[in-house]
């Protein structure tokens, strides 16, 4: 899952829950680092948590804060004051080393390769930096279980993804307490996110990271104690799996054992259990724990163009394929398994459109995003994603597919009402069928070869012939090469062969042919499903078969009068309008319709009922019989829609004329007599209908005049909609930056308030030293501007006198010329020291020297005062010191 501008690093493998489990598999390394993410207020929560951490716990630490990246930063030195541990700012290639602290420079965004940090410039895109997520995300790639993820007070949303990641890998996740954070926006959305497994202080997450370095699962030297963790019996392993199995209806039997015990271990690590069999009879008593266990296997982790690669082939290989093959049925139909929170299927409908261009209105598209979880199918419904996926989603696609938001972006409608998400065991609940494309990369990895074979078959099953599969990097279809062909080996695409034909699949996965179920009896042989009659799929073809031919025909119309849908033979009644295409029924209806179904569809929708028309005389057109005259009966139906949007149902029925057979001779006479008159009633008629047809058709024509003014009237309101809302997203993208330089003031603000703390214990360290010192301060002016206690004793001075002048202060001792001393040490010339005697016989060396020189001017001089009696005892002469 590699971020946009990670363009130095490899590409990671996935990491996501796809239909039941998704379990990283174990990565090995010797060290164990831990990632401190800290944003606006962070900088206090971080000198408190290197504060408390005990220096030799073989872990090394990373601190990355938003920084300003014109300011110099000084948190190094901050930090270094607080621990024994060494402090340095990384440099590129800098080796990581236990027992360590690094903290990132300004303006660059850091990754880890090989146990070194590498660093490269900040992406001048638009937008919040997100350099904690950068790099937490890389950290879980190459350090898996062995990462560590912190996030400590800020504002945003950066690091949420990184944890997750983290979490994801098998590593352990903290998040300050929002109560003890200054901004408790950053631990807020990884809380939220459900990636972090400790709540605490910082002062509580440095005694718990001193905990966590001891546990087996965790700990470099981990090797002696693995056994106990690692190697259950299998009875402890069985009863977890019945467990598991009891509460979520999920069987996890059949996956790798040495990834799933990973996950189990994390839990335990989380619950600080260090042997396995506890653990078990934990669970046993707390239901709530297996459901937790449950959700840490199905790892809710994926990312948008997870691999842009495999999304430029598909636009080269698979989807020219399939929009040429779409002569029969257009429709384009793709199913995304496990598809998590829906980036993955949002990721491909977005590539789809793209490679349609202008077509894609002219093409039906169904996408069909499934997963086991209940929680990640709301919120890919939701379509609703953090400020994060910016380094995902590149700019453009961003303005086009999404819509901004207060805490993100939300995918576009036109795109969310193209998929449909519904929970979906792949393992158990029958397949999705009629496929152009199956998109499920990276859960054959999790499986047994067992499982691998079956759902290779249950994908060829799904998939039309020629259809699509696409997998993981690191899967492949080397059991089932009679199914597929290699179309893309780099990209694990692969096509359906055309001599596959219809597999024989068993719906319910998790139990193989001929494995005894729970209760000893065999597993019946599974049935080809196409022979299975009373099978769904059989059904919904009987329907349609009936539908089609026996059905009356039925139109269903929106509130707009444009059609959405049809059954039955309604082509009899409707035509294609020349000129522009359009769906509006009164347009497509036989001209003799077009009157009596507007007036009964407002009479339905006036009265929100069913409108009945009885006795419409229909010219109609037959290729057998050419024009024909019928008399049709129609029903309007209004009805509510399942997006509760209003809609009408018009159901047609052919009336049969009545028939004249048992009529006597002598009435046929009468009715011949009759035919002069009754012809020139129906002429007369005739015309007056011609009239009253003119009449309408103008009053038809004005309305449509009108409509069109409305409607141009309504694309200048959206033109005008549309330059608001351009205009809301540049200050929503003001927003951003002010939040980010915001952001970057308070790191600042944090380091000023710890530099004004050390001058102020400097300074009463300096004002404590010259307590006992004899020193006067005379400017270039010859005015006294401060004095040392001792000094203001001997010289006598009151506060007000500080300013006065040395020539008009007698002293004591008396110091003869003074002044002209001072202005000697001030022009330059050398100053000899002086020798004096207070009126209490007391001798005192003093001393002039110049200060505060700037080139060859002096601002002022020093007067020092000393003891010659003291000089004389330290220097342990018999004569003073003139020195």
């Amino acid at each position: 899952m590699k971020p946009k501008s990670l363009k130095s690093t490899k590409p990671p493998a996935a990491v996501r829950e796809v239909a039941g489990a998704g379990i990283e598999p174990e990565l090995s390394s010797d060290l164990l680092l831990c990632a401190i993410g800290a944003s606006a207020g962070g900088l206090e929560a971080g000198i408190e948590l290197i504060r408390n951490l005990e220096p030799d716990t073989g872990m090394a630490y990373v601190f990355i804060q938003h920084l300003d990246p014109t300011h110099h930063s000084i948190i190094k030195d901050l930090l270094a004051k607080e621990t024994s541990m060494p402090v340095t700012e990384v440099t590129d290639g800098t080796k990581v080393a236990a027992n360590h602290v690094y903290v990132i420079p300004p303006n660059k965004l850091m990754t880890i390769d090989d146990h070194s940090l590498r660093l490269s410039p900040r992406d001048a895109s638009p937008g919040v930096p997100m350099p904690i997520d950068h790099f937490m995300r890389v950290l879980a790639e190459e350090l898996g279980s062995h990462s560590i993820g912190v996030i400590l007070s800020g504002t945003g949303s950066d690091g949420m993804l990184g944890m997750a990641e983290i979490q994801a890998r098998g590593g352990v996740t903290f998040a300050q307490e929002p109560g003890s954070a200054k901004y408790d926006g950053m631990p807020r959305s990884a809380i939220g996110a459900g990636c972090v497994d400790y709540v605490l202080p910082p002062r509580e997450i440095a005694s718990e990271l001193a905990r966590l370095v001891q546990h087996p699962y965790i700990s470099p030297s981990r090797t002696t104690d693995l056994p106990a963790v690692a190697q259950p019996d299998g009875s402890s392993i069985n009863m977890l799996f019945q467990l598991l199995r009891r509460i979520t209806r999920v069987d996890f039997t059949h996956y790798r054992k040495t990834t799933i015990l990973r996950r189990i271990q994390r839990r335990m690590l989380v619950h600080k259990f260090d042997k396995f069999a506890d653990y078990v009879k934990f669970l046993q008593t707390n239901p709530a724990e297996v459901k937790a266990l449950y959700q840490d296997m199905l790892i809710h982790v994926t990312s948008f163009f997870r691999n842009p690669k495999v999304f430029d082939a598909l636009k080269h290989t698979a989807f020219p394929q399939i929009l040429e093959r779409k002569e029969t049925d257009p429709s384009i139909r793709i199913w995304v398994p496990g598809c998590a929170s829906g980036e993955e299927a949002y990721s491909l409908a977005i590539a789809l459109l793209e490679f349609l261009g202008p077509r894609a209105p002219e093409i039906p598209i169904q996408l069909f995003g499934t997963d086991i979880s209940e929680t990640s199918i709301r919120s890919a419904r939701s379509g609703i994603y953090p400020a994060n996926i910016q380094g995902d989603v590149s700019p453009e696609r961003i303005r086009r597919f999404f819509a901004k938001i207060e805490d993100g972006y939300r995918i576009n409608k036109n795109i969310r009402e193209m998929c449909i998400f519904a929970q979906h065991n792949l393992l158990s609940d029958p397949p999705f069928s009629r496929m152009d494309l199956v998109c499920c990369r990276n859960l054959l990895i999790y499986f047994e070869p067992v499982l691998q074979v079956r759902v290779i078959s249950l994908f060829n099953y799904a998939l039309r012939s020629g259809g699509y599969l696409v997998l993981g990097s690191s899967e492949g279809i080397s059991a089932s090469r009679t199914l597929f062909n290699i179309e893309d080996r780099e990209n694990r695409i692969f096509a359906k062969k055309a001599s596959s034909g219809r597999q024989i699949v068993t719906f319910s996965l998790n139990r193989p042919a001929g494995r005894a179920v729970d209760d000893g009896a065999p597993a019946s042989r599974p049935q080809p499903a196409e022979t299975n009659w009373n099978s769904p799929e059989s059904q919904r073809d009987f329907d349609r078969r009936l539908l089609t031919h026996y059905v009356p025909p039925t139109v269903f119309v929106n509130e707009d009068l444009e059609i959405i849908h049809t059954r039955g033979k309604f082509n009899r009644y409707f035509k294609v309008p020349s000129g522009r295409p359009s769906l509006n029924i009164l347009k497509m209806a036989l001209d003799d319709l077009t009157v009596p179904l507007q007036n009964t569809i407002a009479a339905a929708k006036k009265g929100n009922r069913l409108v009945r028309r009885r006795g419409v005389n229909v010219r109609v057109m037959s290729e057998k019989k050419g024009a024909t005259e019928e008399v049709v009966s129609f029903e309007v139906i209004p009805l509510k829609s399942a997006l509760n949007e209003p809609c009408f149902m018009i159901v047609f029925l052919e009336e049969t004329p009545s028939s004249s057979y048992g009529k006597s001779g002598k009435a046929s006479s009468q009715a011949k007599q009759q035919k002069g008159s009754w012809g020139k009633k129906v002429k007369r008629l005739e015309q007056e209908l011609a009239i009253a047809k003119e009449h309408l058709q103008s009053v038809i024509e004005n309305q449509e005049v009108t409509n069109e003014e409305l409607q141009s009237a309504n694309e200048e309101i959206l033109s005008s909609n549309e330059e608001l809302q351009s205009t809301n997203e540049e200050l929503e993208t003001a927003k951003e930056e002010l939040q980010s330089t915001n952001e970057e003031l308070s790191t600042v603000n944090d380091e000023l308030r710890g530099r004004n703390i050390h001058i102020t214990g400097g300074r009463q360290d300096l004002r404590d030293l010259l307590t006992d010192v004899s020193i006067a301060v005379v400017g270039s002016d010859l005015q006294i501007r401060h004095v040392t206690p001792p000094v203001r004793r001997l010289f006598d001075l009151l506060p007000e006198e500080i300013s006065a002048q040395v020539v008009d202060k007698r002293h004591s001792p008396d110091i003869p010329d003074l002044s002209q001393l001072v202005k000697q040490a001030l022009s330059g010339e050398g100053v000899p020291i002086e020798q004096v005697v207070d009126h209490e016989g007391k001798r005192y060396r003093v001393r002039v020297l110049p200060y505060g020189a700037a080139g060859n001017k002096p601002d002022g001089c020093i007067v020092t005062l000393m003891d010659a009696s003291m000089a004389t005892r330290l220097s342990g002469k018999s004569q003073p010191l003139l020195e």
